[in-house]
């Protein structure tokens, strides 16, 4: 959920308490903070993601085809079609590769993603989590047990080179430490740090 404009009028709280069970929320001024901080007291968790600028200019196209000339020997990497989408070992790596879309057929026709097999298996995925007119949001997860093998690197630069090529912006906003250093390899620039709201709504 994104919140702006007068936080303080009747409409501002009626929105905030209008929430599903669990949501996250990101709000573009303090007094929206301190709004959500009184109108959900006790029921919320703060913590801080990762903003990127967003210059295309900063993907370098050599690097990224460097990047993903190092799968490993036996892994395949394939761009997401219908099979793939409805195998078990892809919802296992994340619910939220194609949750944003209305079904498996949306996904197929609007959204866009790659992912790394091994011996038949979805190991490691990166797709577009949402769309916009000009580019998407990258949702990415490796399965834990083959992790540091630079999997998610190179199912992101497949999906970065996708979206540079249609002229698409592949936004990166980053969730943990981790995502930092994996956007900075890849050749995002750091921004800054803002704040977000995990709210368990118990009204």
């Amino acid at each position: 959920m994104f919140y702006a404009g007068n936080p303080n009028i009747k409409e501002a709280e009626d929105l905030l308490n209008n929430l599903p069970e669990f949501a996250l929320v990101i709000v573009d001024s303090d007094e929206w903070k301190s709004r959500i901080e009184t109108v959900h007291k006790g029921d919320i968790e703060k913590f801080q993601r990762y903003r990127f600028k967003k210059n295309a200019e900063h993907l370098d196209r050599t690097h990224l085809l460097n990047l993903l000339s190092t799968l490993p020997e036996g892994y395949e990497i394939k761009e997401i079609d219908r099979s793939i989408v409805k195998a078990p070992t892809f919802h296992e790596l994340s619910e939220d590769f194609i949750s944003q879309f209305d079904s498996i057929d949306d996904f197929i026709n609007r959204g866009v993603g790659y992912a790394i097999l091994y011996e038949g298996k979805v190991v490691s995925a990166a797709t577009s989590f949402s769309i916009y007119d000009g580019g998407i949001e990258i949702e990415i997860a490796t399965n834990s047990q083959y992790r540091r093998k630079g999997l998610a690197t190179i199912t992101a630069s497949a999906l970065i080179l996708d979206c540079l090529d249609k002229g698409k912006y592949p936004s990166w906003d980053g969730a943990n430490s981790e995502s930092v250093e994996l956007a900075k390899k890849l050749g995002y620039i750091f921004k800054e740090t803002y704040d977000t709201y995990f709210i368990e709504n118990t009204k």
